[in-house]
């Protein structure tokens, strides 16, 4: 079935002048990043959560949503992207610089969706909105039939207004409205960031425990509390969640712990902590009933709140790579050091993200840089709040 799009005007474009004026990597519309090739030609946002990544691009003050291209020009570079492959690469959809479900935005969305479901793509393609979705919204998303569409929705429960203006029960209602009217795509509860002393409460995690119930999976996680994030905060006398900024999200150990007693089912059942996930694509891929396609199966330690029937998906599909292929792929892409490959990932030097999650999603297994080890069980998190801290024995 054909779903007629509503008329609606296009945003204008930004000139080439206004264009040249903006970071290189908010320039550039298709970015790697861990989740997928990441497709961003709609920039601007005016929800002002004051923990947003676009602190990190020097556009946060940008709040009326501008194109950089019309979406057929983005969906061509997209699919001309040299990391680009066809069924393959998971993608991600206006998740850097706006929110894909504000009004004026969401006509772009839904034909952007379209151009690449009418390519006959099987990607999966993901969609994260803290915005408002309706039962129409939803007709629209159920149109698809080629691309494996995922709605995830990021709920917080954080109720400082300086830290996050938008109402949470805005992304509730919505995380409900499309659970209820799931057919063809799925939708995820993205509870995130989860900040000791501002959104940990037993309320708190009990409210975000009855909304996972409304979605085909969940995932939780951290802060990302940069240096430009934590400026933030101190130029606009918020309460500063930590004392230090970090690499990666910080989840604390005692709060991991916390939700997992909570979520916690009988033993014996096949699915110990329910639906519940560390790592969005692992939520993802349960979702849509796949193996993760970034190869978290070598990570055990994440696997051990998994259902069952996931375990053996991810199993029966996880394979390292022989050896000379990725030793020459790895040198393809400009490695400058000796390739390992361990029991748990493919060990490299030399590759920044975006050749490493090429080489992640084609191989379907972690793919590291010996340069930031990953270290036993904070797997991709910030040693803050973790037991030993900078101490902890790294792990390949």
């Amino acid at each position: 079935m054909t779903v007629q799009l509503p008329p609606r005007r296009a945003l204008p474009l930004l000139t080439a002048q206004q264009i040249a004026a903006l970071k290189p990597k908010l320039a550039d519309v298709v970015e790697y990043r861990k989740s997928g090739l990441s497709l961003n030609h709609v920039i601007g946002c005016p929800l002002e959560c004051g923990y947003c990544i676009r602190h990190l691009y020097s556009n946060f003050d940008m709040k009326v949503p501008r194109a950089l291209m019309s979406d057929a020009d983005a969906v061509k570079a997209l699919m001309g992207h040299r990391y680009f492959r066809p069924d393959v690469t998971p993608i991600q959809l206006f998740n850097k610089a706006t929110d894909p479900m504000l009004p004026v935005v969401k006509q772009h969305t839904f034909n952007t969706l379209r151009l690449l479901d009418e390519e006959g793509l099987t990607n999966h393609v993901l969609v994260i909105t803290r915005w408002r979705v309706d039962p129409e919204d939803c007709v629209i998303f159920n149109s698809f039939k080629n691309i494996k569409l995922t709605v995830l929705v990021t709920y917080s429960g954080i109720a400082h207004t300086g830290i996050e203006p938008v109402d949470s029960n805005i992304a509730a209602t919505s995380l409900k409205t499309l659970y209820a009217h799931a057919e063809s795509y799925r939708t995820i509860f993205y509870w995130r960031p989860i900040v000791p002393g501002l959104n940990d409460t037993d309320a708190h995690l009990a409210t975000a425990k009855a909304l996972s119930e409304h979605a085909h999976a969940s995932v939780f996680t951290g802060l990302f509390f940069r240096d430009e994030i934590a400026a933030y905060y101190e130029e606009n006398e918020l309460p500063s969640p930590y004392e230090d900024t970090a690499r990666r999200k910080i989840m604390p150990e005692q709060t991991e712990s916390r939700i997992l007693a909570l979520f916690r089912r009988p033993a014996d059942s096949e699915e110990p902590w329910g639906p519940l996930f560390r790592k969005t694509s692992c939520a993802v891929a349960y979702a849509h009933g796949l193996a993760d396609y970034n190869g978290h199966f070598g990570i055990r330690e994440l696997c051990d709140i998994c259902p069952k029937r996931q375990l053996g998906l991810c199993a029966a599909a996880w394979n390292a790579p022989a050896q000379p292929d990725a030793d020459r792929l790895a040198a393809e892409l400009g490695a400058t050091g000796p390739v390992e490959i361990t029991e748990r990932a493919i060990i490299t030097e030399g590759l920044d993200e975006q050749p490493r999650y090429y080489m992640q999603h084609g191989y379907g297994f972690q793919v590291h840089d010996r340069a930031h080890p990953h270290r036993e069980r904070r797997h991709g998190r910030a040693e803050i709040g973790w037991h030993g801290g900078e101490q902890g024995a790294p792990t390949p």
